[in-house]
């Protein structure tokens, strides 16, 4: 497969539900955003085989540490995970509960004045969230 060796040179062992993980998550060439429990329903759809919330969880997390994944913090309770790990910003539709790429072209110059003593900013993101 495909992602055995990438899994294998990042450290992860290639199991047949990482395998499998990776070809829902990856073999696309839109951005995909989702939740925990949202590619858990995909992965049902999508695949024969069963593969438990907490493989999913724990997988997605690995994901997210070796960099394969951006993780997108909505609230206290709701966490999105992105396949586009670039420095962007996002629109977050408060209804129906999306997850939309924001352009940089799209995002005037940001200017931030306060300093944090000893800490350089690494990136800017933001998130813009929407309602009716």
């Amino acid at each position: 497969m495909k992602y055995t060796e990438k899994l294998r040179n990042s450290g992860l062992r290639p199991t047949k539900q990482r395998l499998q993980i990776c070809e829902v998550l990856f073999d696309t060439e839109k951005t995909f955003h989702f939740t925990i429990n949202e590619l858990s329903l995909k992965i049902k759809k999508q695949i024969d085989n069963k593969i438990s919330l907490a493989t999913i969880y724990n997988t997605v997390h690995a994901f997210e540490k070796k960099g394969y994944l951006k993780q997108i913090p909505i609230n206290s309770n709701e966490t999105y995970f992105d396949t586009n790990v670039c420095d962007h910003h996002h629109f977050y539709d408060l209804k129906k509960e999306k997850l939309i790429d924001l352009e940089n072209a799209d995002v005037g110059p940001i200017d931030i004045k306060r300093k944090i003593d000893g800490k350089k900013i690494k990136s800017v993101e933001i998130l813009v969230k929407l309602e009716d």
